[in-house]
């Protein structure tokens, strides 16, 4: 049997990463067959990816060279990790997947939303979640909490409008992709924003 593909989204600081982790970590608890992933940087060689694309630098770094970094390390996490796992019946966590470059490369720097998709289409060969996770917050709630980050990276340091975009972008996708991505309020405390996410997976008997 097929293992269940899930995905966490959301804007910087929203908290996604800490909800993956405590999925991930359910699972191993109760004997669920799981592994815990990210994008990028989920492989060896999409770690090297990630550092290019995270590390600041004085060198005008295109938005298409972005997108085509991020699809590539995709395409290289589908073959490597997400789907042998899911082939073998395991059951996938993905802290960021194709969701994130639509809403970061296309809604937030302006790309072709329709070429983005197409790649994300290529690069992840078809392969989709079966349930994402949007963990929602405002935007100056996000930027406060990254404040505390000893040093931010070149992402999470664009100006306040890229972030706006981003949320927007993130909200617009999950509001044409209802029965997949659930909006989840996340300036809750990270056990109730939990809690939440366990009773949806409980609802489709994922869990």
């Amino acid at each position: 049997m097929r293992g269940v593909f899930i995905t966490f989204e959301g804007i910087e600081g929203a908290g996604k990463s800490t909800q993956a982790k405590m999925l991930h970590r359910y699972m191993e608890e109760r004997g669920i067959s799981a592994i815990l992933t990210r994008e990028p940087g989920g492989t060896k060689t999409g770690s090297k990816i990630r550092q290019i694309l995270l590390t600041p630098t004085d060198e005008v770094f295109p938005p298409y060279a972005e997108l085509f970094l991020y699809e590539a390390d995709r395409n290289i996490h589908v073959h490597n990790v997400i789907k042998p796992n899911l082939e073998k019946g395991i059951n996938v966590i993905s802290d960021r997947f194709i969701d994130s470059t639509l809403a970061y490369q296309g809604y937030a720097r302006g790309l072709d939303i329709q070429f983005v998709k197409q790649l994300n289409l290529k690069a992840s060969e078809g392969i989709k979640p079966d349930i994402t996770f949007l963990i929602d917050i405002p935007v100056e709630e996000g930027l406060k909490r990254i404040q505390s980050y000893r040093n931010k990276d070149r992402i999470e340091q664009e100006e306040i409008d890229f972030h706006i975009r981003l949320r927007e972008g993130f909200l617009k996708i999950a509001s044409e992709e209802k029965d997949r991505i659930h909006v989840i309020d996340g300036t809750k405390s990270p056990e109730e924003v939990f809690s939440g996410i366990l009773d949806i997976l409980k609802k489709r008997n994922i869990i």
